[in-house]
């Protein structure tokens, strides 16, 4: 179930507001990419030419933004 308020006015919050899990990132977000989404970049955060970022943890995630400007993303956990 995904729950979703309707809101007379729009603020985007600064953080990530929604993400999915994927199997494989790289074909997801190159995929996206193909489509004209446009991955987020992050100064200080060493991310590959899709935009990925590799966690300390193991995670990969690569950020992008929906049309009303809140901050969505993909990550691939490690197994």
């Amino acid at each position: 179930m995904l729950r979703i308020a309707k809101v007379e006015e729009l603020a985007p919050a600064r953080h990530t507001v929604l993400g999915w899990r994927v199997a494989d990132i790289r074909a997801a977000a190159a995929a996206l990419a193909a489509r004209g989404v446009v991955f987020e970049r992050y100064d200080g955060m060493a991310q590959d030419d899709l935009g990925v970022w590799n966690a300390p943890g193991g995670a990969k995630v690569a950020w992008f933004k929906d049309p009303d400007g809140n901050t969505l993303s993909l990550t691939q956990f490690e197994p």
